[in-house]
């Protein structure tokens, strides 16, 4: 096997602008969570009068319109999964993401102007569906720009962007919207992805075509050359496959419960009167940054170690399944978050948790481009994340009527349940990881192609 110095070190590159696109990605969206928190923000979108105090009635039926709201942008985000995936294997990666990034960039820039809770819907929704571009394309690029031994830890280490975006949005948000009011924070986020846009357009292109990368770097991305599928298959023929089944239910059962703290986790430091110290927008920016520094690491680790396991030999169904279950027993003490009075603790368990999510995650997308041909694996991608995004949408609309009646108790429960069951379910749909093969894929299109005639 070639080594990393002899093959050489630019797909590495590819790597870090799928990282910094992830991050803007995960700025833009997650901007909304912080700036809910704002008291000017809540009354405004409740149309009160601002020397007016917020009352408990009053905030939990800001609760309720957010949880609407959230869903838009989850339904919005689960469409433009499944059309994203089916875009990008047909135009290509650079022309789709290059799509997804303007559309979310608008969105994301007319958000300022919003002034009502119906209008933010509307912004939130066409931001999911531009955001909803990027995993597709950065799976699919690191299909094309890594073998398959390396995949897990090359989509460890763009997935960790996630975690620096929203660590660097704690950490500038709430300082943007005490000095310059909540809409300065969306200003300022949005065009963020303007620039991504310039840098992707001008950076990115196909292994074969980039004239900085080696004829030796490239012989070791294509060392497991794949078939390419001539024959684009449906969205019902990729149905038809266990493996396609099996990758959906693993991001409906966890993609949402990430999404939750996302959503939710300055609320919960915000309003849970059990904790010994509350956060507010002055103090957010260390707590967050612990968190999401500490799922950075794991979603670098958990996606090292898999790949480490089948360095020592073992099957991908056994290193997969193996890094995967490691994560589901990390979750499992989250739900004592809601109970302890320490927010040290409560810090301590959901970063526990926020770590083992993204190394879930991380293995989660290698199974897209371990079990697909590479001209496939957007649109398989692109089916998980639609099947991640409605069980998404299930959530956000009972999040606030449940935390509003019953507290964060109860969500975390589901937290701390939702990955052993997803695993133990992919086990029974999928007991090997067993790759579809090319020449299927190519038979079954040809057919469908007869029939229709």
């Amino acid at each position: 096997m070639q080594t990393l110095t002899t093959s050489g070190r630019f797909r590495w590159r590819i790597v870090a602008l799928l990282f910094l696109a992830t991050t803007i990605n995960y700025i833009d969206r997650q901007v909304l969570s912080f700036t809910m928190t704002d008291e000017v923000f809540r009354k405004e979108m409740l149309d009160l009068p601002l020397d007016k105090e917020l009352t408990k009635e009053a905030i939990d039926r800001f609760k309720i319109l957010y949880s609407d709201v959230d869903a838009a942008f989850k339904f919005a985000y689960a469409i433009g999964f499944l059309l994203a995936g089916w875009l990008i294997d047909r135009i290509g990666t650079k022309r789709g993401f290059a799509l997804g990034i303007i559309v979310w960039s608008i969105a994301a820039t007319l958000t300022t102007f919003v002034q009502t809770m119906t209008g933010l819907r509307w912004t939130r929704g066409i931001l999911g569906l531009g955001e909803s571009a990027n995993f597709p394309s950065s799976v699919k690029t690191i299909s094309e720009w890594f073998p398959r031994r390396e995949r897990s830890f090359a989509n460890g280490l763009f997935n960790a962007g996630t975690n620096v975006g929203i660590i660097l949005t704690a950490l500038a948000i709430p300082s943007l919207i005490l000095r310059f009011g909540w809409r300065s924070s969306f200003f300022v986020t949005g065009l963020l992805g303007f620039g991504l846009l310039i840098l992707w357009w001008f950076t990115y292109s196909k292994p074969e075509r980039n004239p900085k990368l080696s004829p030796a770097e490239l012989a070791y991305i294509r060392s497991d050359e794949e078939r390419r599928v001539p024959v684009k298959p449906s969205w019902g023929q990729l149905l038809s496959y266990k493996q396609t089944w099996a990758f959906a239910i693993g991001k409906f059962l966890a993609d949402p419960i990430w999404w939750f703290y996302m959503t939710w986790l300055p609320d919960f430091f915000n309003s849970n009167d059990a904790l010994d110290q509350k956060l507010d927008l002055k103090s957010f920016g260390v707590p967050f940054l612990i968190i999401y520094l500490v799922s950075d690491a794991g979603s670098i680790f958990f996606g090292w170690l898999s790949t480490q396991f089948m360095s020592l030999g073992w099957s991908a169904n056994r290193a997969r399944k193996t890094t995967m279950l490691i994560c589901a027993l990390c979750v499992v003490p989250i739900f004592f978050a809601a109970q302890t009075n320490s927010l040290t603790i409560a810090i301590a368990l959901i970063s526990l948790a926020t770590a083992a999510h993204q190394g879930w995650a991380a293995n989660m997308y290698t199974f897209a481009s371990d079990l697909f041909p590479r001209n496939v694996v957007a649109s398989v991608t692109g089916i998980g994340g639609m099947f991640g995004a409605v069980g998404g949408i299930l959530l956000a609309l009972l999040s606030g009527r449940i935390i509003t009646a019953f507290g964060y108790l109860p969500m975390f429960i589901v937290a701390s349940c939702s990955y052993l069951t997803a695993l133990l379910l992919i086990h029974l749909v999928l007991p090997k990881l067993e790759p579809v093969k090319a020449e299927e894929l190519e038979n079954r299109g040809k057919w469908s192609l007869l029939s229709a005639k």
